[in-house]
């Protein structure tokens, strides 16, 4: 660490603390600084390149610096950079993205409420489903099934929707003083294959978890006290965790037919990762009730979240006459700036044809990282087109876990060892994790997956070192 921005950064870092700071982590190795980004690359302090194999957070979608997305920020800041987006008032770039944003989505979703990320977008998806139900005379729908291994965002409320396993993570902040649940927020099984198949074919697997929703609604009394199902079409931040394929869609259909909503969080899975402005139909057969987007949106140019629903709900809350107000709303829903980013994003990715690109790119990407298999402590390989996870375990034929303390930071020592090789991959337990923007090349491709096999490999060496593994020779 030799460069003045490099010390200057390390010096000015002791007054931040990061989303998920890591207390003994920042104060033992520091934070690692980012200077600069292009392209699929981002460069440190020091001036060394890396592949960024992460997309940012899922969300530099079209690559980073592209002075196309400057001009169109530049030109909305100096035409209108702020207007009041309450109750009446609106500017022209909000109402253009809304119509897009309505055009793009599945079937009767042609409403738009736009906030600041994806935490925001789904605490608007709470208040509609409540205000839905409230305001067609079922208040009491409304328990909400949500499942474990979900990300849904880290205010109070979307932690709660949520159910990713991590140390400290509690979920009593939903239960009062005698432990009901006050949010009526209620959990079903992930649907992570590999953890929870128990020998079970995965039409069989798909079965069990179907008929748990089922019963879960049989046991909270029945669909008349049932306001809504929440799911990522594909899990993102709990493994990246793909469905069984007759799982999802026959939710919906339950959903459908007994009067339950169907909230489909895209935060990850929208804008381009699986080759699609919108996954939830076009991959899985499902139309739900509302749909969550964020960013991808923007393709992280400026923050955006929307929770875009549908007719049906609209009509009971615009129902004329009834002085109904949708009472939520931030300073900076609507951004105009945010908003410009997001019109210019969707341009891009439809002149380029990126949609189309993943649909090549994508299944080329999981094929290769499919060829990490042979290494021993590779247990999982699994995701779709640009949504992939590598899983870490013991020993792949015994399919043997770590012991828990090695077993939660593996994932950072392998990102670490991807890191010295200019990779960079996110670390979540036992795992790796990538979403690299849509532009990826299958050259480029190439390079992640040799540089993901060094870093296990020198990985695999570490832990059989340290005695985690057995002898080469036994």
């Amino acid at each position: 660490m030799n460069t003045d921005i490099t010390k200057q950064a390390l010096a000015q870092s002791k007054n931040l603390m990061h989303p998920f700071h890591g207390f003994d982590m920042v104060a033992h190795e520091g934070p690692f600084i980012i200077d600069r980004a292009h392209g699929m690359h981002v460069y440190d302090s020091e001036g060394k390149g890396y592949l960024d194999a992460v997309g940012g957070m899922w969300c530099t979608q079209i690559g980073t610096g592209r002075k196309e997305m400057a001009d169109a920020i530049a030109e909305q800041v100096m035409k209108c950079n702020y207007s009041n987006p309450f109750v009446d008032n609106a500017n022209t770039a909000q109402t253009a993205l809304a119509a897009k944003l309505a055009e793009l989505a599945p079937g009767d979703l042609n409403h738009v409420f736009l906030t600041c990320g994806g935490s925001t977008a789904n605490e608007a998806a709470f208040r509609l489903v409540q205000l839905y139900n409230v305001y067609r005379g079922k208040p009491e729908k409304r328990a909400l099934i949500c499942r474990e291994d979900a990300y849904h965002g880290t205010t109070l409320l979307t932690s709660s929707l949520g159910g990713r396993a991590a140390p400290n993570w509690d979920e009593s902040w939903y239960l009062d003083s005698d432990g009901n649940n006050v949010l009526d927020i209620h959990k079903v099984s992930s649907p992570n294959y590999f953890h929870h198949g128990d020998g079970l074919s995965e039409a069989e697997f798909g079965e069990k978890l179907y008929q748990e929703v089922v019963d879960k609604i049989a046991a909270l009394g029945g669909p008349d006290k049932v306001a809504a199902f929440l799911a990522e079409p594909i899990i993102g931040a709990g493994g990246v965790v793909p469905p069984p394929a007759n799982y999802l869609k026959r939710v919906w259909e339950y959903c459908q037919a007994n009067d339950i909503l169907y909230w489909s969080d895209e935060v990850v899975t929208g804008f381009g990762r699986l080759g699609h402005f919108f996954a939830s139909e076009a991959e899985f057969g499902i139309t739900p009730d509302i749909i969550i987007s964020a960013k991808g949106l923007t393709s992280a140019y400026a923050p955006l979240g929307a929770c875009i629903f549908s007719d049906k709900i609209w009509n009971v809350l615009a129902e004329a006459d009834q002085g109904r107000i949708f009472n939520m709303g931030y300073t900076y829903s609507g951004h105009p700036i945010s908003c410009a980013a997001a019109l210019k994003n969707i341009e891009i990715i439809e002149r380029e044809n990126l949609l189309e690109h993943v649909h090549e790119v994508g299944p080329y990407f999981m094929e290769q990282l499919q060829t990490l298999r042979d290494l021993e402590i590779v247990g999982d390989v699994r995701g779709s087109k640009l949504m992939a996870c590598v899983e870490i375990v013991k020993n792949n034929k015994t399919m043997e876990f770590l012991g828990d303390e090695i077993n939660f930071a593996v994932g950072h020592m392998v990102g670490d060892a991807a890191q010295n090789h200019g990779l960079i991959v996110r670390a979540v337990a036992n795992m790796s994790i990538m979403s690299p923007p849509l532009i990826i090349t299958k050259a480029e491709v190439d390079e992640v997956v040799a540089k993901l096999r060094k870093a296990i490999v020198e990985v695999t060496d570490i832990l059989r070192a340290e005695g985690h593994l057995a002898d080469e020779a036994a």
